[in-house]
């Protein structure tokens, strides 16, 4: 078994969309609009079998989850960038852009190589060698 995506809520489809493949090279299908419901999502793929989807539709609530405390639920979702040094770079590139860290980079515990950014919603995206 593995896991085939992960879906986010989102108010704003085309700003997150366009994060995600500017900074991380996803690529997205066209995007799928449900008129009857005023749903819309993309499929974000990366260079792996998993997926992300965002979705946006009229009526969503923004989150009540607090981005820089910890939380029961989905916390985070890791992307793989190959190296320390990648690593490094995308953190500082993304924090030169205006985006927040929140977890500057270093070895884990248990030896990964990550920092933490968050995402345009506030979403947190681990960075991972």
């Amino acid at each position: 078994m593995r896991i085939d995506h992960i879906a986010i809520w989102t108010n704003n489809l085309e700003g997150l969309k366009n994060f995600y493949m500017h900074y991380f090279d996803a690529s997205s299908n066209e995007i799928y609009y449900n008129h009857s419901k005023g749903f819309s999502s993309y499929f974000l793929t990366f260079d792996s079998d998993c997926s992300l989807e965002i979705m946006e539709m009229p009526g969503i609530p923004h989150t009540k989850n607090d981005s820089i405390k910890q939380f029961s639920g989905f916390i985070h979702l890791a992307i793989k960038v190959g190296s320390k040094t990648e690593v490094d770079q995308l953190t500082e590139t993304l924090r030169n852009d205006g985006f927040k860290v929140v977890g500057e980079p270093r070895t884990t515990g248990d030896g990964h190589y990550e920092s933490v950014i968050l995402d345009p919603d506030g979403n947190r995206v681990e960075i991972v060698a």
